[in-house]
Protein backbone atom coordinates (compact mmCIF):
# COMPACT_ATOMS: atom_id res chain seq x y z
CA UNK A 1 0.00 0.00 0.00
CA UNK A 2 1.27 3.64 -1.22
CA UNK A 3 2.38 5.33 1.83
CA UNK A 4 -0.57 8.00 1.06
CA UNK A 5 -3.49 5.73 0.36
CA UNK A 6 -5.80 6.24 3.40
CA UNK A 7 -6.35 3.47 5.99
CA UNK A 8 -9.81 2.94 6.64
CA UNK A 9 -11.13 3.08 10.12
CA UNK A 10 -11.86 -0.37 11.40
CA UNK A 11 -15.62 1.06 11.51
CA UNK A 12 -15.52 1.90 7.74
CA UNK A 13 -14.75 -2.06 7.24
CA UNK A 14 -17.39 -3.47 9.46
CA UNK A 15 -18.12 -6.81 8.20
CA UNK A 16 -21.19 -8.16 10.21
CA UNK A 17 -21.58 -11.66 11.10
CA UNK A 18 -17.63 -12.06 11.67
CA UNK A 19 -15.68 -12.55 14.77
CA UNK A 20 -12.20 -12.69 15.68
CA UNK A 21 -12.28 -15.10 18.29
CA UNK A 22 -14.32 -17.96 19.61
CA UNK A 23 -15.03 -17.70 23.40
CA UNK A 24 -15.58 -20.73 25.28
CA UNK A 25 -18.82 -21.67 27.28
CA UNK A 26 -19.28 -19.30 30.07
CA UNK A 27 -18.65 -21.25 33.75
CA UNK A 28 -20.10 -18.92 35.22
CA UNK A 29 -23.88 -18.02 36.50
CA UNK A 30 -25.59 -15.44 33.81
CA UNK A 31 -25.97 -11.85 34.85
CA UNK A 32 -28.71 -10.06 33.57
CA UNK A 33 -26.51 -7.10 31.75
CA UNK A 34 -29.20 -4.64 32.61
CA UNK A 35 -28.57 -5.46 36.66
CA UNK A 36 -24.31 -4.18 35.67
CA UNK A 37 -24.87 -1.59 33.36
CA UNK A 38 -28.29 0.37 33.68
CA UNK A 39 -31.06 -0.45 31.03
CA UNK A 40 -30.81 1.86 28.83
CA UNK A 41 -26.98 0.63 28.47
CA UNK A 42 -27.79 -2.80 28.54
CA UNK A 43 -30.44 -2.19 25.29
CA UNK A 44 -27.79 0.16 23.37
CA UNK A 45 -24.55 -2.10 23.07
CA UNK A 46 -21.61 -0.32 22.05
CA UNK A 47 -21.85 -0.29 18.06
CA UNK A 48 -18.49 -1.85 17.86
CA UNK A 49 -16.73 -2.98 14.75
CA UNK A 50 -17.02 -6.84 13.46
CA UNK A 51 -14.20 -8.05 12.08
CA UNK A 52 -12.36 -11.78 11.34
CA UNK A 53 -8.69 -11.07 13.15
CA UNK A 54 -7.19 -11.60 9.53
CA UNK A 55 -8.60 -8.11 9.02
CA UNK A 56 -7.36 -6.68 12.43
CA UNK A 57 -4.29 -7.68 11.96
CA UNK A 58 -3.46 -6.14 8.23
CA UNK A 59 -4.96 -2.80 9.92
CA UNK A 60 -2.96 -2.14 12.35
CA UNK A 61 0.07 -3.73 9.98
CA UNK A 62 -0.33 -1.79 7.41
CA UNK A 63 -0.18 1.08 10.64
CA UNK A 64 2.65 -0.27 11.87
CA UNK A 65 4.07 0.46 8.12
CA UNK A 66 4.37 3.96 8.13
CA UNK A 67 5.26 4.76 12.03
CA UNK A 68 9.37 5.06 12.04
CA UNK A 69 10.95 2.78 14.17
CA UNK A 70 15.11 1.68 15.10
CA UNK A 71 14.18 -1.33 13.19
CA UNK A 72 13.50 -0.01 9.91
CA UNK A 73 14.87 3.54 9.70
CA UNK A 74 17.71 5.51 10.55
CA UNK A 75 17.64 7.94 13.71
CA UNK A 76 20.41 10.73 13.87
CA UNK A 77 18.50 11.90 16.47
CA UNK A 78 20.99 14.24 18.63
CA UNK A 79 20.61 14.58 22.31
CA UNK A 80 18.44 11.54 22.40
CA UNK A 81 20.45 8.21 21.40
CA UNK A 82 18.27 6.35 19.79
CA UNK A 83 20.09 3.70 18.85
CA UNK A 84 19.58 0.23 17.64
CA UNK A 85 19.10 -2.33 21.00
CA UNK A 86 19.91 -6.14 20.76
CA UNK A 87 16.87 -7.95 20.74
CA UNK A 88 18.58 -10.32 23.20
CA UNK A 89 17.34 -7.75 26.05
CA UNK A 90 14.17 -7.49 24.71
CA UNK A 91 13.94 -11.57 25.10
CA UNK A 92 15.55 -11.19 28.81
CA UNK A 93 12.62 -8.29 29.55
CA UNK A 94 9.99 -10.74 28.50
CA UNK A 95 10.61 -13.87 30.32
CA UNK A 96 7.46 -14.78 32.19
CA UNK A 97 9.13 -14.49 35.49
CA UNK A 98 9.86 -11.08 35.07
CA UNK A 99 6.21 -10.16 33.34
CA UNK A 100 4.49 -11.56 35.66
CA UNK A 101 5.71 -10.16 38.91
CA UNK A 102 3.25 -7.93 40.97
CA UNK A 103 4.82 -5.11 42.80
CA UNK A 104 2.93 -6.21 45.94
CA UNK A 105 4.24 -9.62 46.01
CA UNK A 106 6.00 -10.37 48.86
CA UNK A 107 9.97 -9.81 49.10
CA UNK A 108 10.67 -13.45 49.40
CA UNK A 109 8.56 -14.57 46.32
CA UNK A 110 10.59 -12.21 43.99
CA UNK A 111 14.17 -12.76 45.21
CA UNK A 112 15.17 -13.17 41.74
CA UNK A 113 14.05 -9.66 40.63
CA UNK A 114 16.02 -8.01 43.89
CA UNK A 115 19.16 -9.73 42.97
CA UNK A 116 18.96 -8.40 39.55
CA UNK A 117 18.29 -5.18 40.66
CA UNK A 118 20.52 -5.23 43.61
CA UNK A 119 23.19 -6.11 41.01
CA UNK A 120 22.34 -3.67 38.53
CA UNK A 121 22.94 -0.95 41.35
CA UNK A 122 25.90 -2.29 42.11
CA UNK A 123 27.63 -2.38 37.93
CA UNK A 124 25.85 1.68 37.65
CA UNK A 125 27.87 2.25 40.73
CA UNK A 126 31.24 1.17 39.68
CA UNK A 127 30.34 2.42 35.96
CA UNK A 128 29.90 6.12 37.46
CA UNK A 129 32.37 5.25 40.48
CA UNK A 130 30.34 6.85 43.19
CA UNK A 131 29.12 5.56 46.37
CA UNK A 132 25.49 4.21 45.68
CA UNK A 133 22.40 4.26 43.64
CA UNK A 134 18.92 4.20 43.49
CA UNK A 135 16.84 3.05 41.07
CA UNK A 136 13.75 4.82 42.10
CA UNK A 137 13.26 7.39 39.26
CA UNK A 138 11.15 6.73 36.47
CA UNK A 139 12.51 9.14 33.42
CA UNK A 140 15.51 11.37 33.46
CA UNK A 141 13.92 14.28 34.16
CA UNK A 142 12.61 12.38 37.60
CA UNK A 143 16.22 11.90 37.92
CA UNK A 144 17.30 15.15 37.43
CA UNK A 145 14.30 16.55 40.15
CA UNK A 146 15.00 13.51 42.35
CA UNK A 147 19.01 14.41 42.34
CA UNK A 148 17.96 17.90 43.20
CA UNK A 149 15.83 16.80 46.32
CA UNK A 150 19.28 14.82 47.59
CA UNK A 151 20.81 17.65 47.53
CA UNK A 152 18.45 20.08 48.92
CA UNK A 153 17.79 17.70 52.08
CA UNK A 154 21.66 17.87 52.24
CA UNK A 155 21.65 21.25 53.11
CA UNK A 156 19.21 21.22 54.64
CA UNK A 157 20.18 18.72 57.38
CA UNK A 158 23.39 21.03 57.33
CA UNK A 159 21.14 24.23 58.47
CA UNK A 160 22.14 25.80 55.31
CA UNK A 161 19.69 27.71 52.80
CA UNK A 162 21.12 27.38 49.22
CA UNK A 163 18.13 27.99 46.83
CA UNK A 164 20.50 29.13 43.57
CA UNK A 165 21.02 26.39 41.07
CA UNK A 166 23.33 27.73 38.14
CA UNK A 167 22.55 25.98 34.71
CA UNK A 168 25.01 26.17 31.77
CA UNK A 169 23.07 28.12 28.66
CA UNK A 170 23.67 25.14 26.61
CA UNK A 171 21.73 22.59 28.91
CA UNK A 172 19.00 20.70 29.04
CA UNK A 173 15.67 22.00 29.08
CA UNK A 174 14.05 20.12 31.97
CA UNK A 175 17.24 21.11 34.32
CA UNK A 176 15.23 24.62 34.96
CA UNK A 177 12.11 23.00 35.62
CA UNK A 178 13.44 20.30 37.98
CA UNK A 179 14.88 23.29 39.96
CA UNK A 180 11.56 25.08 39.73
CA UNK A 181 9.94 22.03 40.98
CA UNK A 182 12.16 21.82 43.81
CA UNK A 183 11.78 25.56 44.56
CA UNK A 184 15.32 26.88 43.21
CA UNK A 185 15.93 29.07 41.39
CA UNK A 186 18.12 29.33 38.21
CA UNK A 187 21.55 31.04 37.20
CA UNK A 188 22.66 31.18 33.61
CA UNK A 189 25.75 30.73 32.97
CA UNK A 190 27.38 31.79 29.93
CA UNK A 191 29.50 29.41 27.37
CA UNK A 192 32.20 30.46 25.71
CA UNK A 193 33.34 30.79 22.36
CA UNK A 194 34.58 27.66 21.56
CA UNK A 195 31.30 26.24 23.69
CA UNK A 196 32.61 25.52 26.89
CA UNK A 197 32.01 26.67 30.62
CA UNK A 198 32.69 30.39 31.04
CA UNK A 199 34.93 29.76 33.90
CA UNK A 200 35.18 33.60 34.94
CA UNK A 201 31.19 33.93 34.92
CA UNK A 202 30.95 30.60 36.35
CA UNK A 203 33.05 32.23 39.79
CA UNK A 204 31.40 35.39 39.52
CA UNK A 205 27.98 33.81 39.92
CA UNK A 206 28.57 30.98 42.44
CA UNK A 207 28.03 31.74 46.45
CA UNK A 208 27.28 30.67 49.85
CA UNK A 209 24.06 30.38 48.05
CA UNK A 210 24.80 27.97 45.23
CA UNK A 211 23.04 24.64 45.97
CA UNK A 212 24.64 22.97 43.25
CA UNK A 213 25.58 23.24 39.39
CA UNK A 214 23.87 20.95 36.63
CA UNK A 215 25.95 20.33 34.07
CA UNK A 216 26.14 18.15 31.05
CA UNK A 217 29.67 16.48 30.33
CA UNK A 218 29.81 15.74 26.83
CA UNK A 219 27.90 18.83 26.97
CA UNK A 220 24.81 19.24 24.06
CA UNK A 221 26.63 20.57 21.51
CA UNK A 222 29.09 17.61 21.85
CA UNK A 223 32.07 18.73 23.56
CA UNK A 224 33.63 17.39 26.50
CA UNK A 225 34.03 19.76 29.51
CA UNK A 226 37.94 19.78 29.38
CA UNK A 227 37.85 22.06 32.73
CA UNK A 228 35.44 19.81 34.58
CA UNK A 229 38.14 18.61 37.05
CA UNK A 230 38.21 22.79 37.97
CA UNK A 231 34.44 23.49 37.80
CA UNK A 232 34.30 20.84 40.73
CA UNK A 233 37.09 22.37 42.45
CA UNK A 234 35.36 26.05 42.16
CA UNK A 235 31.94 24.28 43.35
CA UNK A 236 33.50 22.98 46.44
CA UNK A 237 35.52 25.49 47.49
CA UNK A 238 31.78 27.29 48.15
CA UNK A 239 30.64 24.45 49.85
CA UNK A 240 28.22 23.99 46.51
CA UNK A 241 27.53 20.25 44.86
CA UNK A 242 28.65 19.28 41.12
CA UNK A 243 25.56 17.67 39.11
CA UNK A 244 26.03 15.35 36.22
CA UNK A 245 23.29 15.34 33.93
CA UNK A 246 24.00 11.41 32.61
CA UNK A 247 21.96 11.90 28.59
CA UNK A 248 24.89 11.63 27.02
CA UNK A 249 27.29 8.84 29.25
CA UNK A 250 26.67 7.02 26.12
CA UNK A 251 29.92 9.20 25.15
CA UNK A 252 32.12 8.44 28.03
CA UNK A 253 30.88 5.03 29.00
CA UNK A 254 33.52 2.51 30.74
CA UNK A 255 36.46 5.49 29.43
CA UNK A 256 36.07 7.43 32.72
CA UNK A 257 33.84 7.59 36.16
CA UNK A 258 31.94 10.66 36.68
CA UNK A 259 33.23 10.81 40.00
CA UNK A 260 36.72 11.06 38.78
CA UNK A 261 36.55 14.56 37.77
CA UNK A 262 34.40 15.61 41.16
CA UNK A 263 30.93 15.27 40.35
CA UNK A 264 28.62 14.55 43.74
CA UNK A 265 25.30 13.05 41.87
CA UNK A 266 24.57 11.99 38.79
CA UNK A 267 21.03 10.63 37.04
CA UNK A 268 21.24 8.07 34.02
CA UNK A 269 19.52 7.48 31.06
CA UNK A 270 19.24 3.84 31.57
CA UNK A 271 16.96 4.00 28.31
CA UNK A 272 19.63 5.94 26.49
CA UNK A 273 22.50 4.44 26.66
CA UNK A 274 21.44 0.85 28.50
CA UNK A 275 19.05 -0.17 25.50
CA UNK A 276 15.02 0.44 25.41
CA UNK A 277 14.47 3.19 22.49
CA UNK A 278 12.20 5.74 24.30
CA UNK A 279 10.38 7.90 21.99
CA UNK A 280 7.18 9.70 22.70
CA UNK A 281 7.40 9.94 26.48
CA UNK A 282 8.75 6.84 27.50
CA UNK A 283 9.64 4.42 28.85
CA UNK A 284 12.46 4.75 30.62
CA UNK A 285 13.80 5.30 33.99
CA UNK A 286 16.43 7.74 35.17
CA UNK A 287 18.50 6.03 38.41
CA UNK A 288 20.55 8.26 40.48
CA UNK A 289 23.83 7.90 42.06
CA UNK A 290 25.60 9.39 44.83
CA UNK A 291 29.07 10.14 46.48
CA UNK A 292 29.23 9.36 49.97
CA UNK A 293 27.91 11.82 51.49
CA UNK A 294 24.83 12.24 49.81
CA UNK A 295 23.27 8.46 50.54
CA UNK A 296 21.86 8.89 53.92
CA UNK A 297 19.14 10.92 51.41
CA UNK A 298 18.32 8.57 48.71
CA UNK A 299 14.64 7.96 48.34
CA UNK A 300 13.14 4.76 50.12
CA UNK A 301 12.93 1.49 49.83
CA UNK A 302 16.33 0.21 49.02
CA UNK A 303 17.07 -2.76 47.71
CA UNK A 304 20.27 -4.29 49.89
CA UNK A 305 21.78 -7.65 50.92
CA UNK A 306 21.27 -9.13 54.15
CA UNK A 307 22.11 -12.71 55.41
CA UNK A 308 21.92 -14.23 52.68
CA UNK A 309 18.61 -12.61 50.84
CA UNK A 310 17.50 -9.51 49.73
CA UNK A 311 15.55 -7.21 51.58
CA UNK A 312 13.76 -3.41 51.07
CA UNK A 313 16.10 -1.29 53.37
CA UNK A 314 12.77 1.35 54.78
CA UNK A 315 15.48 2.29 57.85
CA UNK A 316 16.50 5.77 56.51
CA UNK A 317 15.55 8.18 58.53
CA UNK A 318 16.99 11.33 56.34
CA UNK A 319 15.65 9.59 53.31
CA UNK A 320 13.94 12.25 50.94
CA UNK A 321 10.83 9.00 50.62
CA UNK A 322 9.60 7.95 47.89
CA UNK A 323 9.98 9.39 44.43
CA UNK A 324 7.32 7.59 42.79
CA UNK A 325 4.98 4.63 43.41
CA UNK A 326 6.41 0.71 43.38
CA UNK A 327 10.13 0.40 42.93
CA UNK A 328 11.28 1.64 39.59
CA UNK A 329 10.68 0.78 35.98
CA UNK A 330 11.63 -2.85 36.05
CA UNK A 331 12.01 -4.21 32.77
CA UNK A 332 13.67 -1.36 31.46
CA UNK A 333 16.01 -2.25 34.28
CA UNK A 334 16.25 -6.50 33.13
CA UNK A 335 17.17 -4.52 29.61
CA UNK A 336 19.71 -2.23 31.17
CA UNK A 337 20.67 -5.42 33.33
CA UNK A 338 21.15 -7.37 30.20
CA UNK A 339 22.48 -4.63 28.14
CA UNK A 340 25.61 -4.16 30.34
CA UNK A 341 25.85 -8.21 31.13
CA UNK A 342 26.33 -9.18 27.49
CA UNK A 343 28.94 -6.58 26.78
CA UNK A 344 31.02 -6.49 29.86
CA UNK A 345 33.58 -3.74 30.05
CA UNK A 346 35.23 -3.69 27.24
CA UNK A 347 31.95 -3.79 25.15
CA UNK A 348 30.81 -0.43 27.06
CA UNK A 349 34.18 0.29 26.57
CA UNK A 350 33.15 0.02 22.45
CA UNK A 351 30.32 1.79 22.65
CA UNK A 352 31.97 4.81 23.08
CA UNK A 353 34.34 4.61 21.42
CA UNK A 354 32.78 3.96 17.94
CA UNK A 355 29.75 6.62 19.10
CA UNK A 356 32.37 9.10 19.16
CA UNK A 357 34.20 8.01 15.75
CA UNK A 358 30.77 7.69 14.40
CA UNK A 359 29.70 11.29 14.87
CA UNK A 360 33.45 12.58 13.82
CA UNK A 361 33.06 10.70 10.79
CA UNK A 362 30.04 12.14 9.62
CA UNK A 363 31.47 15.43 11.32
CA UNK A 364 34.33 15.26 9.01
CA UNK A 365 31.84 14.71 5.78
CA UNK A 366 29.25 16.88 6.25
CA UNK A 367 31.14 19.95 7.24
CA UNK A 368 31.41 20.71 3.32
CA UNK A 369 27.76 21.39 2.98
CA UNK A 370 26.47 23.00 6.25
CA UNK A 371 28.18 25.18 9.05
CA UNK A 372 30.19 23.42 11.38
CA UNK A 373 29.88 26.31 14.21
CA UNK A 374 32.21 24.37 16.59
CA UNK A 375 35.64 22.86 15.74
CA UNK A 376 36.36 19.28 16.00
CA UNK A 377 36.81 16.50 17.57
CA UNK A 378 33.41 16.37 18.99
CA UNK A 379 32.25 13.41 21.10
CA UNK A 380 29.23 11.17 20.51
CA UNK A 381 27.24 14.48 18.79
CA UNK A 382 27.79 17.31 16.88
CA UNK A 383 25.76 20.18 15.61
CA UNK A 384 25.64 21.28 12.28
CA UNK A 385 24.26 25.02 11.39
CA UNK A 386 21.86 25.79 8.46
CA UNK A 387 22.18 29.28 8.44
CA UNK A 388 23.98 30.27 5.46
CA UNK A 389 21.52 28.10 3.72
CA UNK A 390 18.44 30.35 4.99
CA UNK A 391 20.07 33.20 4.27
CA UNK A 392 20.85 32.63 0.62
CA UNK A 393 18.30 30.53 -0.71
CA UNK A 394 15.22 30.96 2.36
CA UNK A 395 15.62 26.95 3.33
CA UNK A 396 15.72 26.71 7.10
CA UNK A 397 16.99 23.66 9.40
CA UNK A 398 13.01 22.62 9.42
CA UNK A 399 12.62 22.42 6.35
CA UNK A 400 15.87 20.30 5.62
CA UNK A 401 14.55 17.80 8.31
CA UNK A 402 11.56 17.65 6.67
CA UNK A 403 12.61 16.08 3.43
CA UNK A 404 14.92 13.92 5.68
CA UNK A 405 11.64 11.85 6.01
CA UNK A 406 11.22 11.23 2.16
CA UNK A 407 14.58 9.44 2.29
CA UNK A 408 13.12 7.10 5.12
CA UNK A 409 15.75 8.92 7.65
CA UNK A 410 14.35 10.01 10.81
CA UNK A 411 15.05 14.15 11.39
CA UNK A 412 17.39 14.93 13.85
CA UNK A 413 16.89 17.45 16.60
CA UNK A 414 16.83 21.00 15.47
CA UNK A 415 16.71 24.05 16.80
CA UNK A 416 18.03 22.88 19.91
CA UNK A 417 20.80 23.91 21.66
CA UNK A 418 19.28 27.61 21.12
CA UNK A 419 22.63 29.24 21.25
CA UNK A 420 22.96 27.76 17.71
CA UNK A 421 20.95 29.43 14.68
CA UNK A 422 19.10 26.88 12.68
CA UNK A 423 20.72 24.47 14.50
CA UNK A 424 20.96 20.54 13.32
CA UNK A 425 22.51 18.45 16.31
CA UNK A 426 23.41 14.82 15.08
CA UNK A 427 24.14 11.96 16.82
CA UNK A 428 24.63 8.36 15.10
CA UNK A 429 24.93 6.42 17.78
CA UNK A 430 27.55 3.53 17.73
CA UNK A 431 25.00 0.90 16.19
CA UNK A 432 25.15 2.03 12.77
CA UNK A 433 27.32 0.92 9.91
CA UNK A 434 29.74 2.72 7.70
CA UNK A 435 27.17 2.40 4.42
CA UNK A 436 24.40 3.90 6.83
CA UNK A 437 26.54 6.68 7.64
CA UNK A 438 27.65 7.41 4.25
CA UNK A 439 24.02 6.80 2.93
CA UNK A 440 23.11 9.25 5.10
CA UNK A 441 26.03 12.01 4.34
CA UNK A 442 24.73 11.60 0.00
CA UNK A 443 21.14 12.63 1.30
CA UNK A 444 22.07 15.34 3.34
CA UNK A 445 24.47 16.63 0.70
CA UNK A 446 21.52 16.24 -2.06
CA UNK A 447 19.70 18.02 0.18
CA UNK A 448 22.04 21.03 0.63
CA UNK A 449 22.10 21.11 -3.16
CA UNK A 450 18.50 21.20 -3.79
CA UNK A 451 17.91 23.94 -1.11
CA UNK A 452 19.63 25.77 -4.27
CA UNK A 453 18.01 24.56 -6.89
CA UNK A 454 14.78 23.98 -5.68
CA UNK A 455 13.81 25.25 -2.56
CA UNK A 456 10.05 25.13 -3.06
CA UNK A 457 10.49 21.56 -2.65
CA UNK A 458 12.29 21.55 0.72
CA UNK A 459 9.45 24.42 1.98
CA UNK A 460 6.89 22.17 1.16
CA UNK A 461 8.15 18.43 2.42
CA UNK A 462 7.49 15.67 3.36
CA UNK A 463 6.11 14.95 0.10
CA UNK A 464 5.50 11.16 0.34
CA UNK A 465 3.57 10.93 4.41
CA UNK A 466 -0.03 10.59 4.79
CA UNK A 467 -0.55 13.82 6.67
CA UNK A 468 1.85 16.53 4.97
CA UNK A 469 3.46 19.48 6.83
CA UNK A 470 1.17 20.78 9.84
CA UNK A 471 1.08 24.43 11.40
CA UNK A 472 3.31 23.36 14.60
CA UNK A 473 2.28 26.73 16.51
CA UNK A 474 -1.80 25.91 15.62
CA UNK A 475 -1.35 22.28 16.43
CA UNK A 476 0.11 22.98 19.83
CA UNK A 477 -2.62 25.99 20.98
CA UNK A 478 -5.64 24.24 19.03
CA UNK A 479 -4.83 20.61 19.16
CA UNK A 480 -7.68 17.97 17.87
CA UNK A 481 -8.12 15.47 20.51
CA UNK A 482 -11.11 13.62 18.44
CA UNK A 483 -11.41 12.32 15.13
Amino acid sequence: MNQTTPVPLLSETNLPGTCGIVLPESDVPPVDPAEVLGSEAASAPPNLPELPEREVTRHFTSLACRMMSVDRNFYPLGSCTMKYNPKFNEWAASLPGFTDLHPYQPADDVQGAMELLYRLRGYLEQIAGLAEVSLHPAAGAQGEFTSVLVVSAYFADRGEDRPQVLIPDSAHGTNPASCALSGKYVTVIKSTAAGLIDLDALKANVSDKTALMMITNPNTLGLFERDIAEIARILHDRGAQLYLDGANMNAILGRIQPGQFGVDVMHYNTHKTFSTPHGCGGPGAGPIAVAEHLRPFLPVPQVERRDGRYVWDYDRPKSIGRVRSFYNQFLVMVRAYAYIRSLGLPGLRRVSEEAVVAANYLATRLRDHYNLPYPLPCMHEFVLSAEHIKEQHGVRALDVAKLLIDFGIHPPTVYFPITVPECIMVEPTESETTETLDRFVDVMAQIAEEAKTDPDKLHKAPWTTPVRRVDEVQAARKPKLHW
